[in-house]
């Protein structure tokens, strides 16, 4: 069975302890990639992170559903979902 995923705090600690500054600074960093991110993919862009994937925004049309619940059939209106691409550095390094 997998660990338990890596926390904020403990990113923001292995980021300062990369980066070689205080973990203000890290967490800064953090924040801003955060936002930029959340910015560029939520007006319906994309974001390449390199060695990680790429996020982007992807449009979904309208489309018929079922509740799995009552087995009733209804229309789902168009919407856009979050999609991240993963690089082949990390599915090398995953793979290896």
């Amino acid at each position: 069975m997998a660990e338990k995923p890596m926390t904020k705090s403990q990113l923001v600690t292995e980021l300062a302890e990369e980066m070689q500054v205080d973990k203000k600074a890290a967490a800064n960093a953090l924040a801003a990639l955060e936002a930029v991110v959340l910015r560029e993919v939520g007006s319906g862009g994309a974001v390449t992170l390199p060695g990680l994937g790429k996020l982007s925004c992807r449009e979904r049309p309208e489309r018929e559903v079922r509740n799995p619940a009552t087995g009733e059939m209804f229309t789902k209106p168009a919407d856009r979902q979050v999609k991240m691409t993963i690089a082949k550095a990390l599915k090398d390094s995953v793979n290896t």
